[in-house]
């Protein structure tokens, strides 16, 4: 049976990259059984790549009047989208197309499938806050994610958009989407890919990194409070304990002690309230289903 696939690629200022991105992409997907369209989500660009694009045959291009981000570019390539699977695939020549053909035999069996980049790091710069991300991510999930964000995935319509509201417009956008699809017991199947060296600069910033972890703690309160809000409570109750202690022995129960006491007691029953809403919300979410 002949698959469907459509192709979102979001574009900010990438002159030097996007014919041939598009290009090269074309043509690998000519090769495969596939019914296909190719939409580009131009962001306000303001080099030559609308220009550019323009020139390019078959595809649909949408242009924002103003700069939204790379995950409001997504978002909006999702909601134009006419078939049930997407392909996400970025414009500045890192993704190698070969990769569609072996990522696209799981799509009858996975609600998503993401690239895995193999010896991949990124700049020496952003390794420690990714290991960070990396680690909360993997708390989370309570598994070993082998690449939190490569924007080179396939999934399902139906389900990305049950979680569009939630998702930012940056770039913590793929971060996310894989915490929520991985914390809502989605199926996600990763296959291992290579990149290629991006051409001109990256617009990812420290800022984007704040940003993300953010999200991801939202995405816990979200969906498991308690793997926040039990560890905090937790400590404060040692704490205040062993503060306790030395009190008792002093004769003298001081102010800190009892604040941090109380704190442990109501951040305990905060998790717990957090947790009934996180279930409840769960709970009518599967009824609509």
């Amino acid at each position: 049976m002949k698959k469907s696939l459509s192709v979102v690629v979001p574009v900010h200022n990438e002159e030097k990259a996007i014919e041939n991105t598009i290009n090269d992409l074309q043509t690998e997907l000519d090769k495969l059984n596939l019914e296909y369209e190719i939409i580009v989500i131009n962001d306000a660009s303001t080099d030559k790549t609308k220009e550019i694009l323009e020139n390019i045959p078959n595809i649909k291009i949408i242009n924002h009047t103003q700069n939204k981000g790379y995950g409001a570019s997504l978002k909006n390539g999702i909601k134009n989208a006419k078939f049930d699977f997407i392909l996400f695939f970025d414009a500045d020549g890192q993704h190698k197309p070969i990769y569609i053909k072996e990522m696209i035999k799981y799509m009858d069996n996975f609600d998503m499938i993401s690239g895995a980049r193999i010896g991949y790091k990124g700049p020496i710069i952003r390794q420690p806050g990714k290991k960070v991300l990396q680690w909360l991510a993997n708390y989370l999930s309570q598994q070993k994610i082998p690449d939190l964000n490569c924007g080179l995935r396939i999934v399902k319509k139906i389900e990305i958009l049950k979680f569009t509201h939630l998702l930012c417009d940056g770039f913590s956008f793929s971060t996310t989407s894989s915490l929520l699809f991985l914390s809502e017991g989605l199926s996600v199947k990763y296959v291992p890919i290579r990149i290629n060296k991006r051409e001109g600069k990256s617009k990812v910033r420290p800022k984007h990194a704040f940003d993300t972890f953010i999200f991801i703690l939202r995405v816990i309160v979200l969906t498991s409070p308690l793997r926040i809000f039990l560890p905090i409570s937790i400590l404060l109750f040692l704490i205040s304990g062993t503060l306790l202690i030395q009190n008792i022995i002093y004769k003298n129960i001081g102010d800190i002690t009892i604040l941090l006491f109380i704190s442990a007691i109501l951040i305990f029953f905060f998790g717990l309230l957090a947790d009934q809403i996180s279930a409840i919300r769960k709970e009518i979410k599967n009824k609509n289903n």
